[in-house]
């Protein structure tokens, strides 16, 4: 027997709630591997998963959510993997079309486990999680399309989010000037800890303008909010310079206008974690590994269990939600 955090559907009012329950191994869907999870993760669409309507995202009850996880292998019949072997995953669909991290035990296709780089254990990487995955194929993006220190202040929208916060600690490590966009002014001490050498108010950003072209400010933007600060933040990049687009807190339109791509080069990069490729994968957990510095890392972590998923599921669709939260499924 093991714990899960199984949510439910009732057919009469068509929501459904979540609750820890005991399950066996034969409640496990068919997988090459299976894993004792050791941590996973709150994230914006396991808020969506764990919200009576499963945010348009579940498609069948009952259902174990918690879209990445880390622990160690238990048993496989692929050959990449042995018993021992400690692995994380993050996207394909897990968490939502399929069994999540919610669990102490799950099982998976073996080509979206990837194994942990040195360095790295099973709670740090879910300290980093998809989120911090996210965080870090955006600074990928931006330096294979030019971004070096030398360029100038790298811009980081919803930055004592999760993905924003790593972003923000890597950029530092690596001698960039970040500037952290916040709406939240309390903020302010954590994100200069993790790395931020500005503290930029949301509400500058926010105002609307019907410039197309603002002074060049930009060499970068690792940007979670979307919408209008998107349009708005796409005007004051510098020339040639990119925009990695990782989220849409503040909306999925985009109230812009092409003359920033055409009158200075701009590139707008879009950054998809779910259908990563393998060999991206581990590039990415490789540098996280070592460019992300740890300390800062363990700055961001707050800790929880799985009878708090419920209320933080809630908790990070308001916002509410800052860092990284690890949560131990074995507590």
């Amino acid at each position: 027997m093991f714990n899960a955090l199984v949510m439910d559907k009732d057919e009469e009012s068509g929501l459904a709630s979540a609750s820890v329950r005991q399950l066996t191994l034969d409640d496990l869907p068919h997988g090459d591997v299976t894993v004792a999870v050791e941590y996973s993760t709150v994230n914006y669409k396991d808020g969506l998963c764990l919200s009576p309507k499963g945010g348009g995202l579940v498609r069948a009850y009952p259902h174990v959510p918690g879209i990445d996880y880390a622990g160690t292998v238990e048993a496989s019949s692929d050959a990449r993997y042995k018993p021992g072997d400690k692995v994380v995953l993050t996207g394909w669909r897990v968490g939502e079309a399929h069994w999540g991290g919610y669990s102490q035990k799950t099982s998976a296709k073996a080509d979206w486990l990837v194994p942990l780089p040195d360095g790295l254990d099973a709670r740090r990487a879910m300290a980093v999680g998809t989120a911090g995955f996210t965080a870090m194929l955006a600074v990928m993006a931006l330096e294979d399309h030019g971004l070096t220190p030398d360029r100038g202040p790298v811009l980081v929208t919803g930055a004592a989010g999760g993905v924003g916060s790593v972003a923000t600690a890597i950029l530092g490590h690596l001698g960039y000037q970040v500037a952290a966009v916040t709406g939240r002014p309390e903020t302010g001490d954590y994100l200069k800890s993790l790395g931020a050498t500005t503290i930029v108010p949301r509400d500058e950003l926010n105002e609307t303008t019907k410039r197309p072209l603002e002074s060049e400010t930009w060499a970068g933007c690792v940007d979670a909010v979307g919408g209008a600060m998107l349009a708005r933040v796409l005007g004051q990049m510098k020339y040639g310079c990119s925009v990695a687009a990782v989220g849409l807190a503040g909306g999925a339109a985009l109230p812009a206008t092409v003359i920033p791509f055409l009158l200075r080069g701009v590139n707008l990069l879009g950054i998809d974690s779910v259908m990563q490729p393998y060999e991206n994968r581990v590039r990415a957990w490789k540098r996280i590994a070592t460019d992300l510095p740890m300390e800062k890392l363990e700055a961001m972590i707050q800790p929880a269990a799985l009878s708090d998923l419920p209320q933080l599921g809630a908790d990070i669709l308001k916002g509410q939600v800052k860092g990284r939260v690890v949560v131990d499924v074995n507590t």
